[in-house]
């Protein structure tokens, strides 16, 4: 029905404190599962640190990040069930992380 993505992002680079970065990074991965944003949100935290947040037309899509730790954590929700592995190599590669995490969620309404 649809899927729940929890992925987290180890040894990433300092772009994770940059906001137009991290708002363009996210906008790519949302491009990837075709859906379109309706609203977001991002909040850059002092000394360091961003969440962004998106309502988007299949549901959300968020990062949060320590780069202290230099580490993401990025949850989408999709109704497209394959998105997983593109999503993670997408986001490896746009944040420069040495490791991903992935876990993957089925969601099925029909209960």
């Amino acid at each position: 029905m649809a899927i729940q993505i929890i992925a987290d992002l180890y040894d990433c680079s300092m772009l994770i404190d940059d906001t137009k970065a991290v708002t363009e990074a996210a906008h790519k991965a949302i491009e990837y599962v075709g859906a379109k944003i309706v609203e977001e949100c991002i909040h850059k935290f002092e000394p360091i640190g961003i969440t962004y947040f998106a309502v988007i037309s299949t549901s959300h899509f968020s990062i949060h990040t320590w780069p202290e730790y230099q580490y993401a954590a990025v949850d989408i929700f999709s109704c497209m069930d394959d998105v997983a592995d593109g999503i993670a190599q997408m986001l490896k590669d746009l944040f420069g992380s040495g490791r991903v995490r992935i876990q993957a969620i089925q969601r099925d309404i029909r209960g």
